[in-house]
């Protein structure tokens, strides 16, 4: 039995659910938090179920921030949703709060767990099998935007400090290129030297942020075809999920990591990097996409800076995938050598497709525009 499901009858307890508790597995594929789904039996209707999960203790230290800003950001939804007559309880998170009121629940040792209500008829995808699954994902995360413009981006607490700051990355990669205490740089110097040629693109947007050209806005910071509940009648984006990284950023920031994740074909350890390659048909379908979402929420200088979200969110990656190898894989999970640094060249690789091809990316920009 795991730590959090030595505590499940405790949580079970703490909550209400308006029906007998007649089950609680766990659920999904995710890596950071426990997660369970919880199936109850009220008496006069089907049965209803619930998503249960214990908060990562590892990688959010402040639970009352994070359901802080989970819970604004969620009810601002609800209310934007139902005054342009959508169905709240599908289209936008519930937290349900625990028998004694706060947002979450604390168990007796301090891990902190929260509940939504199970979103019915969707399906989670791990990857876009079809331009059109990954042009509703852009219509979900444009409409995202459009329908958080008006939320006040700087009460959001920083869940995760410095999450996109990209000169923060590289600073980070400097320092772990100095120590370099398992010798590993001589053998990714390339890398190294293209992060570092790159070193005035990393202050770009987050010059354009402190000058005033680039609004600071509400971000969802994780945005993957997965964290889109898709609707299995219409096929289009539903509900977006997993709120853990709601923070304040820029919106260039959440278009390219969709870019990033869904504008290629190949595995993001891929070995040969001649099937590494940045699909321009695909960035067009995704840039369509999102600002048909967004229907006209975002600055002109937003949308001229989207292929610069595409370009920095890949570089920093790269960063982060280096940083890691140099320092001896201690952040992110590895299932063979080496495997951080063959990360961290199918990014590098991404970003020398689109700098052959800013032009193009440009051009798309102004298109849609």
């Amino acid at each position: 039995m795991s730590a959090a499901e030595a505590y499940l009858s405790e949580v079970l307890e703490a909550f209400d659910f308006g029906a007998v508790v007649v089950g609680a597995v766990r659920f999904g594929m995710g890596h950071i938090n426990d997660t369970f789904v919880v199936h109850t039996q009220p008496e006069d209707a089907c049965c209803r179920r619930f998503i249960l999960q214990r908060m990562s203790p590892a990688a959010f230290k402040r639970p009352d921030h994070l359901m802080e800003n989970i819970t604004g950001v969620t009810e601002y939804l609800g209310r934007e949703i139902e005054k342009n007559g959508g169905d709240r309880e599908r289209e936008a998170l519930r937290v349900i709060r625990p028998r004694n009121g706060e947002p979450y629940y604390t168990d007796r040792d301090g891990g902190a767990w929260r509940i939504y209500p199970f979103v019915e008829g969707t399906i989670c995808y791990q990857s876009a099998e079809t331009p059109a699954l990954f042009a509703a994902s852009g219509r979900a995360f444009g409409r995202f935007q459009r329908l958080l413009q008006d939320y006040p981006a700087h009460t959001l607490h920083e869940t995760i400090p410095h999450f996109h700051d990209t000169e923060d990355r590289l600073a980070k990669l400097k320092a772990a290129v100095a120590a370099d205490k398992l010798g590993r740089a001589a053998e990714c110097r390339e890398e190294i030297e293209f992060v570092l040629a790159r070193e005035a693109d990393c202050s770009t947007a987050l010059q354009a942020l402190r000058d005033g050209v680039l609004p600071l806005r509400v971000t969802h910071n994780d945005t993957k075809l997965n964290n889109v509940l898709m609707d299995e009648r219409t096929g289009e984006g539903l509900c977006i999920i997993d709120l853990d990284t709601v923070m304040p950023g820029l919106a260039i920031n959440d278009f390219g990591d969709s870019i990033r994740f869904g504008a290629n074909h190949s595995a993001e350890d891929e070995t040969d990097l001649s099937k590494v390659n940045l699909d321009v048909d695909l960035f067009e379908t995704y840039t369509q996409a999102f600002l048909e979402g967004a229907e006209g929420s975002l600055t002109a200088k937003e949308i001229e800076y989207l292929p610069w979200g595409a370009k920095l969110m890949t570089l920093e990656c790269g960063m982060r995938f280096l940083t890691d190898y140099l320092e001896g894989d201690v952040y992110f999970h590895i299932s063979r050598e080496r495997q951080n640094l063959d990360r961290c060249r199918t990014q590098c690789k991404l970003v020398r497709d689109m700098e052959a091809q800013w032009d193009r990316l440009a051009e798309i920009v102004g298109k849609y525009r």
